[in-house]
């Protein structure tokens, strides 16, 4: 037999244990290059729109380049390992190392390659569909075009070439650095075992859930103003942050061998074939998989917060969009306001107008501000806000002394009392008032509050304040003027002229309409990248859970031809198996959807004002594709199975 045949008979052979590996690569290079292929597409700049498209996805590549090395590199360590034994044969029989590590380069060459070759086809041929797929969350009105990138092809090939002979490198590493003797006992010292449960061992299970919950409970407090000052914060989400990940690899490394001990426990040692099958072996495994299951459930936690977050952003973005402008349209000035409608009589729109006055007077606010703002350099004795009338708002009628604030009740680093006494400070006068809460509506636009609160008080002391004003602290404009178009039907045409007149360019004229539409691309663009490199993770992260069942399946391999040679049947052994891929599939997701959740819990309302919707569709569609790989794993060991016997 020549070399030649040899290579053949390999990639023939190991084909069958590779086809996961070929199908991730295959499709991580398909998503890398549709993804580059959108950087040189030249609609990118309309589609993000504010944003540098092209930049933004250059930033992102980097990122998802930085995934797929880490996983192929990873990947192609356990397929090294599983072939030291072939590798060892080959020296018995007089090969030189080099002529091994020129067979399996070969081998890697022809397998790699093809794979990237395909993949480049596959990624040309969904690229026109992953534009229209951003045309669509972006909400950008424009015919997705398939487009060929030599660029994207260029930078694909360099790219996935230095994986490959960083790939090239850790085999010849391997070989060079292995005798025979030692290559055939790899696997065994790789994985190291636990006979036996010790007092350290529950100690540090103990620890790995006291500090997860520490780190969830503290989370729950962060923004309810517990912690008054930036350091605070600051200090705060570091420990968080510190206490859960080392809780998460405390907690593999002991905590399920120690609630698997007290199970087994429990029952006396008297387990049926399925918990011997499942229970058994997470308890031995685990603890030596603690640094990549704490690797993987970390950036699963990451991937689904970031993933929500954005979501909630896109999901709120009306929501976002009528609190910031408190009509359809608002213009400052009167004179715009009267082109303004007269465009839209000519035109047969009908609408309906209002208009509130508004001031801007100091305020003393230290006896309800909870918050410690002098690390921000902001003094709270001293601070401007938006005053109106209550004789502007319906259903609202105050006392003289008295000050209702409305608007946004969630300020990042801001906590209010309930109630409490606060100054309003004039030219002259200084005017004390009860503040007897928040109400969380919106009555006049962002250019006048720019997101902090507005105050209403009685129309009484608004002409005492409007008569005493600070001239250096007034805004150009004194008049809120809201306009509501009557029919629904007619807001594009308005929002239209709006934009024909040059009003969506000054940042004091707002369009509910266009403010909603730029926060839809603004944040859609951020949640497509997020979700292209979620999905990326997903998929790599998803193939080393299996690969490494792959492994523990070759090595368990003798224990259920005993088992079959004993009477138990196929279906017997595979209740345990389903029973094990729950527990090493199901408890990095588990862990991961708590991670996310309580990060994502802890500040979801300076995103948006909708969490559960969004967060539970993220988290349900990353469950269902991550269970794949689950339902791969217990597909690959009803194989090993029937092959025992």
């Amino acid at each position: 037999m020549n070399v030649n045949q040899l290579i053949y008979r390999n990639l023939k052979k190991n084909i069958k244990n590779y086809f996961l590996y070929v199908f991730a690569l295959i499709f991580s290079v398909a998503l890398y290059f549709a993804f580059v292929t959108l950087q040189y597409d030249p609609s990118m700049d309309e589609t993000s729109g504010s944003i540098k498209g092209a930049a933004a996805i250059r930033s992102a590549s980097f990122l998802l380049f930085a995934m797929i090395s880490i996983f192929l590199l990873y990947a192609n360590t356990i397929f090294i390992k599983r072939r030291s034994k072939e590798i060892g044969l080959f020296q018995l029989i007089g090969m030189t190392k080099n002529k091994i590590f020129r067979i399996l380069t070969a081998e890697n060459f022809i397998l790699y390659f093809g794979s990237v070759i395909l993949g480049i086809f596959i990624g040309f041929s969904i690229s026109k569909f992953i534009l229209l797929v951003l045309f669509k969350i972006t909400e950008v009105k424009r015919i997705a075009t398939l487009h060929f990138s030599s660029e994207a092809l260029i930078q694909t090939l360099i790219v996935f070439s230095l994986i490959y002979i960083f790939i090239m490198l850790m085999n010849y590493i391997f070989i060079k650095k292995h005798y025979i003797l030692s290559l055939f006992h790899v696997i065994s010292t790789t994985e190291a075992k636990v006979q036996k449960m010790s007092w350290l061992q529950m100690l540090i299970g103990v620890l790995g859930i006291l500090l997860i919950t520490t780190g969830y409970y503290i989370s729950s407090k962060l923004f309810s103003g517990s912690f008054s000052t930036v350091n605070e914060l600051f200090l705060t989400m570091i420990f968080i942050l510190t206490s859960v990940i080392i809780g998460t690899y405390l907690f593999y490394k002991g905590s399920v061998s120690f609630i698997s001990h007290l199970i087994r426990k429990k029952k006396n040692g008297y387990l049926s074939i399925n918990e011997v099958l499942s229970l058994t072996s997470i308890m031995f495994r685990m603890k030596s998989n603690a640094l990549l299951l704490t690797i993987i459930t970390t950036v699963s936690a990451l991937a689904i917060s970031f993933l929500s977050l954005s979501y909630i952003s896109y999901y709120s973005a009306e929501k976002n969009a009528q609190n910031n402008v408190a009509a359809d349209f608002s213009i400052p000035n009167v004179q715009d306001a009267e082109i303004f409608k007269q465009k839209l009589t000519t035109n047969h729109i009908q609408y309906t107008e209002y208009q509130i006055d508004v001031i801007q007077v100091n305020i003393n606010a230290e006896q309800i501000i909870e918050t410690n703002l002098g690390e921000l350099g902001i003094d709270p004795s001293l601070m401007s806000a938006p005053v109106i009338s209550d004789l502007s708002i319906k259903n609202i009628d105050l006392a003289a002394n008295e000050t209702l604030l409305t608007g946004n009740d969630t300020l990042m680093f801001l906590s209010l009392k309930d109630a409490g006494s606060i100054q309003w400070i004039g030219q002259n006068d200084i005017t004390p008032h009860e503040y007897i809460g928040f109400k969380n509506e919106y009555f006049i636009s962002w250019y006048f509050t720019n997101g902090g609160p507005a105050a209403i008080v009685d129309e009484l002391v608004f002409k005492q304040l409007k008569n005493d004003l600070n001239p250096e602290i007034q805004l150009p404009s004194f008049t809120h003027i809201g306009i509501h178009i009557t029919e629904e039907n007619d807001l594009e045409q308005a929002n239209d002229i709006f934009k024909a007149l040059g009003f969506n360019s000054n940042n004091a004229y707002d369009s509910r309409l266009e403010m909603m539409n730029d926060w839809k691309m603004n944040m859609g663009f951020l949640m497509f990248i997020v979700s292209f490199l979620g999905l990326t993770f997903l998929v790599t992260s998803g193939c080393i859970l299996y690969f490494k069942q792959m492994g523990e399946g070759e090595d368990e391999k003798p224990n259920y031809t005993i088992l079959r040679k004993l009477g138990y049947t196929q279906s017997d052994l595979l209740k345990g198996i389903r029973g094990k891929q729950i527990y090493n599939f199901g408890i990095p997701l588990i862990i991961g959807l708590l991670h996310s959740f309580f990060a994502v819990k802890s500040g979801w309302f300076f995103f948006g004002t909708e969490l559960w919707t969004p967060m539970i569709i993220v988290m349900g569609i990353y469950t269902a594709l991550y269970s794949i790989f689950g339902m791969l794993s217990v597909l690959y060991y009803k194989k090993v199975i029937n092959d025992s016997l």
